[in-house]
Parts: structure tokens; sequence; C-alpha cells
């Protein structure tokens, strides 16, 4: 399939937003960074006899590149944080909280349910429960998702949703033949028998197994998977470093305007507080340009420059039904409406989720591409953003792989992650689907408009999208 599809897509047209030098138009458009526009007149997606589930608020630690300020904590004292960081804001009393999920995908075995932990340390009750999800990328997409079906069910009415990820301390495992040996070790009964299995111990036993972002169905990393599918879409190392500028030059401007409302600080032990990301760092192309493959060696496109970079993270945020929010006396940011997951082949498609997700939620909604106001993609690499937009825009690709009669159409980069987004911000494996929510949700308040689309891919072949619907200001 992947020189079928490499042929066949090296030849389809660029998005015409892009061919018309949209990155330079998009960065330089000043209407996100204006006043708040009156909203616009559309429908409301409520439906009959369906509970209406809305975002009281959400919060993030600030999110920093592995192997610094975060270094020496534990996965549990982020997620900590931004669990106290949502209380602080919103004064929502620890006892109507009636569950906690959290998402996360490399999880501490000291702490496999973070929640749990996450949530008695912040002070909530022994008698809230907490679990934990994890499904890669979109693992707190899932956390919300969930807490929106229990209150949707009716089971509860108050659910914290969350997520977190330290990439500063992965497990690194023995061997299997070590671990086998040390189990068996430790039940030997006789010096005689310990011993002996000391005795069959060989030097490669002690080679670690050291963690890789990579799919166990197919041993290929992300990256090199993203070089690959960049590849078949025809997108060029320039167009991806062009990319990746656009979403760091964003992402310094709304930093410096105040538009990033959901960091809080964090008060790290023994350090200083820390108040803003640190993987915020615009460039230029000329040394962009320098830097070499990291994947696909020696002719790749795909760099450190226009990839998501190792993050440590948490976020945090507040779901309530509009009932019990108006009752507690709460002014709701949005609704949280249809969502939808979708797979896909995890070879070939590893990172076209949003391309998958994106049509069937519009239809589930009712809605189509123009109806949306704001976009919020998750960025894991330039290359898997453009590829998707060229995707969305290809009624070869929907007719032939989607087995749809046209494209759903490309999103217009006016619209599209305006703040920046994962490549700039940093992405914490299973905490940046909250970011993506609350962004949404701020950025509709703040443009004026009514409907957000939010969408991510996912490792495994994966992907979400969800529709978020401002509340009425």
């Amino acid at each position: 399939m992947s020189s079928m599809l490499s042929s066949a897509l090296r030849n389809l047209p660029v998005s015409s937003a892009w061919a018309a030098g949209a990155f330079t138009r998009s960065l330089s458009c000043s209407s996100p960074f204006q006043a708040a526009a009156q909203p616009k007149t559309k429908k409301t997606l409520g439906k009959t006899g369906v509970k209406n589930v809305v975002v009281v608020e959400g919060v993030r630690i600030p999110f920093l590149q592995s192997g610094t300020t975060y270094a020496d904590l534990m996965p549990h004292d982020l997620a900590r944080a931004a669990l106290q960081g949502l209380l602080t804001r919103t004064s929502v009393p620890r006892d109507v909280v009636d569950y906690i999920v959290y998402g996360t995908v490399i999880q501490e075995v000291k702490t496999s349910n973070v929640a749990r932990e996450a949530a008695l340390g912040a002070g909530f009750s022994d008698k809230t429960p907490a679990h934990t999800v994890t499904m890669a990328c979109i693992s707190s997409n899932q956390a919300m998702t969930t807490g929106v079906g229990m209150i949707a069910a009716g089971q509860c009415d108050v659910v914290v949703a969350g997520g977190v990820e330290l990439m500063s301390d992965v497990p690194i495992r023995h061997s299997r033949k070590m671990r086998k040996t040390m189990l068996t070790l430790n039940r030997a009964k006789t010096l005689g028998q310990k011993l002996s299995l000391i005795s069959k111990i060989r030097p490669d036993y002690f080679a670690p197994e050291l963690p890789a972002v990579a799919e166990f169905s197919t041993s290929e990393t992300m990256g090199h998977s993203a070089d690959r599918l960049a590849a078949a879409f025809g997108i060029s190392r320039l167009e991806q470093d062009e990319y990746a500028l656009r979403s760091h030059s964003l992402a310094k401007k709304a930093q410096d305007e105040g538009l990033l409302q959901d960091v809080v600080p964090f008060k790290v032990p023994g350090k200083d507080t820390v108040t803003k990301d640190n993987g915020i760092r615009p460039s230029s192309l000329e040394q962009m340009g320098k830097l070499k493959p990291a994947f696909v060696k020696p002719y790749g496109t795909v760099t450190a420059a226009n990839s998501s970079f190792l993050t440590d993270g948490a976020s945090a945020m507040l779901i309530m039904s509009e009932e019990k929010a108006l009752a507690m006396g709460y002014k709701p940011k949005a609704y949280l409406r249809d969502f939808v997951y979708v797979s896909q082949d995890p070879k070939d498609q590893l990172l076209l989720g949003p391309t998958y997700a994106t049509p069937k939620v519009l239809e589930k909604a009712g809605l189509t591409l123009s109806d949306i106001d704001v976009f919020e993609f998750h960025e894991a690499f330039a290359g898997q953003i453009l590829a998707n937009l060229k995707a969305m825009d290809s009624d070869w690709f929907a007719q032939n792989y989607m087995g749809r009669k046209a494209k759903v159409g490309a999103p217009p980069l006016d619209k599209f992650n305006t703040w920046g987004g994962s490549l700039s911000l940093g992405h914490p494996f299973g905490a940046t689907g909250c970011r993506l929510v609350i962004t949404a949700a701020h950025r509709l308040k703040k443009e004026g408009g009514q409907y957000g689309l939010v969408a991510a891919c996912a490792a495994g072949g994966q992907g979400h999208a969800m529709i978020v619907e401002l509340y009425p200001q």
C-alpha cells in the first residue's frame, strides 16, 4: 500500500491556502488577538432528552521540555499540581466532585492509577473514586469523554478529567532474561538453588530495555512513520519547517499577549515557581534548515525543529451537567458536544486520525466544515499536520481510502491553531487533549465564534474529534 499511496498522493494538489502563502497571512493576521467579536447566531447543538455537559474550567501547569525543571518529580506530582490549580481557580468544593479520570501513556509502575494518587495528594476525599485511562496521545481526550458519558448517563454530576506525562523519568526495565532470573531467584529456598541461578547470569542479561515511541504492531517509531507520511503526500522539508515556524511564532505571540489563560503557576519543590511553557522558541528557516534528519537518514525531512519535543506536563478540567453548574453559580465556558473515535491502518495511516474523524464528527453534529469557527488540531509533527490537511482536501483520498463520495475540505489556516500548537507549546502525551479543548473554548470567546473542532491522532492508528460549542455569553 505504501508505494501505491506515495505515487498517487505526490501528485495531489497542495492545499490552495498553502500555495497562496497562507503561512505569511496567518502569522500576520491580527483578528485572533483583537477584542472579542460578537458571536455569530447559529443553532445550538443540544439534543432533546440528552443532558447538556459543560466545561466550567480547564487548566494546565506549564508544559516543559523533559529533563528540565520537573526532572526530579513523579507523574502524580504534576497531576496533583494541575488538580490543585483547578481547585484554586474554581473554588469548587472537593466533596462535590463525583469522579476523577486521568489519562497517561507511559505509566510509572509505583503509581499505575495516577488519577487516584494525584487526587489523594490534592486533598480529595478518599471516598471519591478515580481511575486512569490510556489511549496514546488521545488519553486525556478519552478521560474527558469518559466523564461526559458518566454525566450524560446520569451517574455523575461533577467530574474532573485530565492527563499527565513525565518524560523526564520513564521506566527502564531489565532484560527479560534478567527479570525471569530475578523472579525465579526470589522463589529459591536454599543457598544452593540461589547460587545455581546466579551462576547462569550472562553479560547480555544486563542490557536494559529502553522505552521507545514506537508501534508494537509494526516496530516503527512514530517519527519514522511521520517521515514516510510526509513523503507519501509530497510534503517538502521547507513546508514542514515553515509550518513549525508558524506554530512557534503564533505561540510566542499568544504567550506574550496573555492569551494562554489555561496555564497556572506551579511552585516546584526546592526550585522556583514555573509560570510559562519553556519550549516556545521561534527560530528562522535558515537555522531550521541546518538540522539533520532525525529519523530517516540521510534523506528524510522530519527533524527536531519540525517535530513536537518530549514534554513533561499535566492538565485538569472541571466538567459538569449544565444544571449542576448553574445551580452552583458557575458560568460555563463551553458545551462538550458530539465526539467520535476512529481507527485505521497503524502502518501507513498511523497519523491520519484527524482526516478520518473530522467528517464523521461533523456529520454526527449536523455541521459542515464552514460552520466551524476555530480548529484545534494536535501537532505531533509538521509533516503529519500538512499530510492531514492535504488528505482532507482530496476527493481522490476520500473516495479510495475513506469510502466517501467527496472530500471534507481543509480547514482555513486563519482559523487553525492560531495560538500555537503541540510543536511549540509541547506535547505531554497524556495531557494534550484537555489543552486542545480549553484552548478552543477560549478562542471561541475571544474571536466571537460558536463552534470549535478539536482533533488529534494517536499511536495505534487511532484518532479523536470533538465539537465544542461556546456557552451563551
